[in-house]
């Protein structure tokens, strides 16, 4: 039996594509999935920079600045999945909650580009230019965010729809790449036996036909002349 050469993660890959796409649809009617949502995102992003983000840093005041940013935005995420799990279906009702989503994200993002810029700036820390332009954007979408008069969970679940359709492209095409491979797979698998079948049918067609004898005719025996 020949080993697997391709597994099955292209079928994950496509189940995963489809709840991205079901939980993107959904968060633009949810506002307690957009809030709990964007709380574990928050979460998630400061929570995975710890250590090498730590490790990578140079300097004492850079490890402390950048460790302060990561406990607040750890500790914003957090309000933010409690209140959208607690909450529920009240939070359109109740306009705190919605001014504590605002200028969570705003304080977010302002204070990821006021560290950078003062990281690169003031204490010597050297920088890549998409990031300085990424964190332009983040300066500029915090600004946008504190100002923006119809700024809502709306305006977040259509963000949130539109990288869960990428997302699921992303997979559905990788899993279909997957899957092809997977295919081409059994396909040569099939072919090998077909082989085997039609040297196995030649064989056994050889054996069954009988070997013709070949009769070696005596030699005239001739008088010599000399």
């Amino acid at each position: 039996m020949k080993q697997m050469k391709y597994g099955y993660g292209w079928v994950l890959k496509f189940i995963l594509a489809a709840i991205l796409l079901g939980v993107g649809i959904y968060m633009v009617f949810a506002n307690e999935v957009v809030y709990t949502i964007t709380g574990v995102a928050i979460v998630i992003f400061s929570i995975i920079r710890v250590v090498p983000f730590m490790k990578s840093l140079h300097k004492e005041v850079l490890r402390t600045l950048n460790l302060i940013e990561i406990i607040f935005d750890t500790l914003i995420g957090g309000l933010m999945i409690y209140i959208g799990i607690t909450k529920g279906s009240n939070l359109s009702n109740e306009a705190i909650w919605a001014a504590v989503y605002r200028y969570g994200l705003v304080f977010f993002f302002y204070a990821r580009g006021l560290v950078f810029f003062n990281s690169v700036v003031f204490l010597g820390e050297k920088t890549e230019i998409p990031k300085f332009w990424i964190h332009i954007a983040s300066l500029t979408l915090g600004a946008i965010i504190a100002v923006l008069p119809n700024f809502d969970y709306g305006t977040v679940g259509i963000f949130f729809l539109i990288i869960a359709l990428i997302g699921s492209g992303y997979l559905g095409y990788d899993g279909f790449g997957g899957y092809q491979k997977y295919r081409e797979y059994s396909k040569s698998l099939n072919v090998g036996k077909e082989k085997v079948e039609q040297v196995d049918d030649s064989q056994n067609i050889d054996k069954k036909v009988p070997k013709e004898k070949i009769i070696e005719e005596p030699e005239e025996k001739r008088p010599y002349v000399n």
